[in-house]
């Protein structure tokens, strides 16, 4: 059998980790044949392959990004993008597919499977942690991480000049980097997606936080937005899956509190630096299962389906069901972290 494999989407701490755990099992103990096929869709839709071994994949543990390359390419807006894909499958003879990427590229690879016929398994990535049917995705704790650290830097930072610092990270729809990694690193105020904020509040926390011979610190994800607006956007771009590129609400909202307040606020925008460099030790292992039990599927013939975690149990899901909402932060959850606020 021959196995085809693509990463799709952002790039994401934990990508290399699950080519390596499909190609290392599928080689040792199936006697598979691998294709890897480079940036995503576009891949698969234009022939664009490697070959991947054993050699292939040694070393490529530690290492961020993606050994394939990755985009965000829709082939439903490629003029007979399913049939060409189709044709180059069987042309290089990959008799299934496995998809890691997050809600796009897996809703391509539902559709594909489950109506076009094509072999597909899928693995969640997206350090949002926002597909549902899994408790977490790889690549999230170390964006998690990264985001701690940096707000751990940045306290001294404020505090030395006594300003407000205003970090966004990233978070379409939903909050999780911004709750995880602002309870964790201590923050003054966390806005999030699910929870449109009142600026009069936030500004009140800011001069309570002040009040208190402390700088204030406050975190928000990029999809968050005021009680009375829309999401701040400095680019209303569009990429391939119809997504708006977003970022401009920490400025935005640096503006705001300081022309409220009267104290002087700046704003660090953490950005792709989320989602680049070595992956954290916890996605390093969740990757790794995921690729062992992805190619697990493909030998059992168990297609459109995902692998998903389930307490410390991989476990598989219909692809369909992965995507077919997103994960959201509960409303009790982020009242429970409110106590900190301000």
């Amino acid at each position: 059998m021959r196995v085809g494999v693509l990463t799709g989407g952002g790039d994401c701490p934990g990508l290399n980790a699950v080519i390596r755990g499909i190609v290392r099992k599928g080689v040792q103990e199936y006697g598979y044949d691998f294709t890897g096929f480079r940036d995503g869709w576009r891949g698969p839709l234009e022939g664009d392959s490697i070959q991947l071994d054993i050699p292939a994949v040694r070393g490529i543990l530690p290492r961020g990004g993606t050994i394939l390359g990755s985009s965000r390419t829709n082939p439903l807006k490629a003029e007979n993008g399913v049939r060409r894909i189709k044709e180059n499958l069987a042309k290089q003879e990959v008799d299934a597919l496995i998809a890691i990427g997050g809600e796009d590229t897996l809703g391509f690879a539902a559709t594909l499977s489950d109506d076009h016929g094509v072999p597909c398994v899928g693995v969640p990535k997206t350090i949002d942690n926002d597909l549902s049917a899994t408790d977490y995705t790889f690549g999230f704790d170390t964006a998690v991480n990264i985001a701690t650290e940096a707000i751990d830097r940045l306290h001294t930072t404020a505090e030395s000049h006594m300003r407000v610092l205003v970090v966004e990270v990233m978070g379409r729809h939903s909050g999780w980097i911004a709750i995880h990694s602002g309870l964790a690193g201590g923050a003054n105020v966390i806005l999030i997606p699910e929870q449109p904020f009142d600026l009069d509040q936030v500004c009140a926390w800011v001069t309570s936080r002040f009040r208190a011979s402390y700088a204030p610190i406050v975190v928000v994800s990029e999809g968050a937005k005021p009680q009375d607006g829309d999401v701040v956007l400095k680019d209303e771009s569009l990429d391939d899956f119809g997504h708006v590129r977003l970022s401009g609400i920490g400025e935005w909202l640096a503006k705001e509190i300081e022309k409220r307040t009267g104290k002087e606020a700046r704003t660090t925008v953490l950005g792709h630096i989320q989602r680049g460099g070595t992956p954290s030790a916890f996605d390093r292992w969740l990757a790794t299962r995921f690729g062992l039990h992805a190619i697990e599927a493909v030998r059992d013939g168990d297609f459109g389906k995902m692998v998903a975690l389930r307490g410390t149990d991989i476990v598989r899901v219909p692809i369909a069901d992965a995507t077919a909402r997103l994960k959201t932060v509960d409303p009790k959850l982020y009242e429970e972290v409110g106590v900190f606020f301000g």
